[in-house]
């Protein structure tokens, strides 16, 4: 290893670097700011290593290289870089950091400086995840400055050891790759997923790593030869286009395989063939992609309906671009991706693409709701699935009826959909209609549904909806609606099922607490004979806002009409909603069995005396 000294020279020059490439792009009075947070911070951190021996500055310096060079950000971040681990480890404070560099550089820092205290919120993991997500919502450069210096670790994570790797690495996969994805940095979320993957799971990365080469050796050749056609194919109409091929990392074979459930051999398409086409006007790039798409698909037979439009419907995370599939010379599907060098750029750049402050500020309002809704249920136990789910998959879009686009997440609900419109349209959605058909509000959407709520003011959320929906706002809502509702402090036996006013018994359990029971429930006898002295005493009375599900059956003489007059003397004359209905005749006599609910024992027994009185009704009890 070299020796201190010469380390420290290489970080200079490194420090120097930096600040030449920042010089092209901001003020005289900037760069002397950067050469000084350099100087504060090569002070500070005088005498301390890394775990490899190397002097700490180094650290810093790497994390300001990724945020001048790759991330293009402007003074105040590459400021915040070479200082963001000032005042964790150092004597210097945040109000030093103010003092010298204003109020600006102070804010980046603290939202990279984890929280140090006796007690957690939660743990300290999630305080410090919790920490950014504040800061993110002030401001986006302080999650970049966060993911640079992730990043950086990432690629220095050899050092560590195992345990350590699979926490970081873990981290890295469950929180930063998901937002770098959705913030469309696409080079930095495909490098965290892979170091994450190679630290985390190193013999599947290498195991996937080594059918990847092989897979390349095996197919190089005929995949070529099809770009190759492509690119002549261009050249011959005079279109600018670079043509490459891009096989898929470890990384993202994984997640192909655990998606299609699959195992390598049958994953569908380990490599892209993009187009790269130059466009000087921004206003033309739609339709030189449809005319190279044109001229594909009359060379080439295309997949019917595998055209994608990104360039007229973006992706979240702004992706832009047009995909096909074709068939090439060996009877074999190929994706191709029709982009242009500028779409390629903010592909890969995403909210980093263009640097003027109108365009930062329109991703932040972009993601403020969905950051506020994480920021609110960060102490739920699944906070960190809703980052992954919010965050990581590509979302769809979907349709209202007045054409409106909305992008949702890939397993929304029409539900989902429904409360992102607005709370009072969730609260009453009855149904829905997806594309002109009637489907229930549960429907899971797909990309491109024309999504129409219908609603009723009498209607409201069902049990088990909460397990459905998969949006935060949804979810909220329907927590909120459900908390509004009296709780029952006890069980209803699922044998005998009890109403409000019948005659019951409870008993008292040490694991289950109380269930309750119709006094001539089998299982209650039985329980009162072994174990009277569990029996306690509960008010279980009827509410206006709950209703229980009860089946009855009838026996009834044929006649005609007679299955229409059970049904409106249900549904009209007593206002009821049928959950199900099954009946069979035999020999002119018919059995009928009806699931509805009701408030309580009495109207329950109302109900089936205005069903008795029914011409023809011979025999009505409950199921």
């Amino acid at each position: 290893m070299k020796k201190y000294e010469d380390m420290m020279r290489d970080v200079d020059a490194q420090a120097q670097y930096v600040i030449e490439i920042m010089s092209k792009r901001v003020t005289a009075d900037e760069v002397e700011l950067i050469r000084a947070a350099y100087d504060l911070a090569r002070e500070a951190h005088m005498g301390q290593k890394r775990k490899t021996g190397e002097p700490y500055i180094m650290h810093p310096v790497a994390v300001a290289m990724i945020v001048a060079k790759d991330m293009q950000l402007g003074s105040a971040p590459v400021m915040a870089a070479f200082l963001h681990d000032v005042v964790e480890d150092t004597k210097y404070t945040a109000d030093d950091i103010e003092r010298r560099f204003g109020r600006d550089v102070r804010v980046l820092v603290e939202a990279v400086t984890k929280p140090e205290r006796e007690t957690y919120e939660m743990t300290k993991q999630l305080d410090n995840f919790k920490q950014m997500l504040l800061h993110f919502d002030y401001d986006i450069r302080a999650f970049l400055v966060k993911l640079a210096d992730r990043l950086h670790n990432m690629r220095t994570l050899d050092s560590m050891p195992a345990r350590k790797q699979v926490k970081i690495a873990s981290e890295t996969d469950i929180f930063y790759a998901p937002f770098a994805n959705r913030l469309g940095l696409y080079n930095i979320k495909v490098e965290l997923e892979n170091l994450s993957m190679k630290y985390r799971s190193p013999q599947v990365y290498k195991s996937l790593k080594d059918q990847m080469d092989y897979y390349r050796f095996d197919h190089e050749e005929r995949i070529n030869l099809f770009a190759g056609k492509i690119r002549r194919l261009l050249r011959g109409q005079e279109i600018s286009a670079r043509v490459v091929v891009n096989y898929l990392p470890p990384y993202s074979v994984w997640r192909k395989m655990q998606r299609e459930n699959t195992d390598f051999d049958h994953v569908q398409y380990k490599h892209q063939v993009r187009i790269v086409y130059e466009c000087p006007d921004k206003t033309d790039e739609k339709k030189l992609a449809l005319r190279i798409y044109s001229l594909l698909t009359d060379e080439f037979n295309e997949r019917p309906g595998s055209m994608l439009n990104y360039i007229n419907t973006p992706k979240e995370n702004g992706y832009k671009s047009l995909h096909v599939q074709l068939l090439s010379d060996n009877n074999g599907w190929e994706q191709v991706q029709i982009t242009s060098e500028r779409m390629l750029r903010h592909n890969q750049l995403g909210c980093i693409a263009e640097r003027k402050e109108e365009h930062v500020k329109q991703w932040i309002e972009k993601f403020r709701k969905v950051l506020k809704e994480l920021n609110s249920n960060i102490n739920r136990r699944d906070f960190l699935e809703n980052v992954t789910l919010s965050f990581y998959n590509d979302n769809i879009t979907v349709y209202s009826p007045s054409n409106e686009a909305f992008h949702m997440s890939p397993r929304a609900t029409a539900l989902d959909y429904a409360f992102m419109i607005h709370t009072e349209l969730g609260l009453h959605a009855k149904s829905a209609h997806i594309n002109g058909q009637l489907m229930p509000v549960t429907t899971v959407l797909k990309m491109g549904d024309l999504v129409q709520i219908d609603t009723d003011e009498n209607h409201f959320p069902e049990a088990g909806w909460e397990s459905v929906v998969t949006t935060e706002t949804a979810s909220k809502e329907l927590r909120s609606y459900f908390s509004r509702l009296p709780k029952l402090e006890f069980e209803r036996c699922p044998v005998c099922s009890p109403l409000p006013g019948e005659e019951i018994v409870a008993f008292k359990n040490r694991l289950s607490g109380i269930m309750v029971h119709t006094r001539d429930c089998m299982t209650a006898m039985r329980d009162a004979t072994k174990e009277g002295d569990t029996i306690v005493d509960v008010d279980f009375n009827p509410h206006p806002d709950i209703l229980y599900p009860v089946g009855i059956r009838i026996k009834a003489v044929d006649r005609y009409h007679l299955l229409s007059d059970i049904i409106n003397c249900i549904t009209d004359h007593l206002k009821l909603s049928i959950d199900s209905l099954t009946t069979t005749t035999k020999d002119a006599i018919v059995n009928t069995s009806i699931v509805f609910s009701v408030h309580s024992y009495d109207e329950l027994h109302a109900i089936i005396g205005q069903i008795r009185r029914i011409q023809g009704i011979e025999e009505v009890g409950r199921r």
